[in-house]
């Protein structure tokens, strides 16, 4: 895999915080999911603000977070809407995933990158995918992650 060094964009360089948000129609199933099992730290719920109940999650702290926004429709996930925790080593993905085994929680059947990887995956209530990685992107990954296929990307 090539992979190009980059710097964040000057222009871009005064951005306080990033957030992510994802609807649920198991909100209170998914919150609890991020919160107790994935041990997300939850900063803020809120109700009927401008219309939405939500949560607020660090990831992992407040200048990164996913907010949580309940649906009063299905809302239709893919398996590829992931949340990827890195972690430094096996020893730290093994104790993140250990409140979920707890819980009677399986891993799923995950994409062929993870399982080479020696990634875990555990879907969320709606069916999204919390991947746990024993590795950090860029930094320790596995000598077989590349493997995938190559990727050219037009200059920036």
């Amino acid at each position: 895999m090539r992979r190009r060094k980059t710097h964040w964009p000057t222009e871009l360089a005064s951005i306080g915080a990033i957030r992510f948000a994802r609807r649920s129609s198991n909100f209170e199933e998914t919150v609890r999911f991020y919160r107790e099992l994935v041990g997300l730290p939850l900063y803020e719920t809120f109700e009927a603000s401008y219309g939405s109940n939500g949560a607020i999650f660090g990831l992992p702290s407040w200048n990164l977070t996913l907010e949580i926004v309940e649906s009063a429709e299905p809302v239709a996930a893919d398996h590829q809407e992931q949340l990827c925790l890195y972690f430094p080593d096996k020893h730290a993905q093994q104790a993140a995933i250990a409140r979920l085994q707890a819980a009677g929680l399986a891993p799923v059947e995950q994409h062929p990158y993870w399982e080479a990887t020696g990634a875990v995956t555990f879907p969320d209530p709606d069916g999204r995918e919390v991947v746990f990685a024993p590795f950090v992107f860029g930094v320790n990954e596995p000598d077989d992650s590349s493997t995938s296929g190559k990727h050219e990307f037009p200059p920036a």
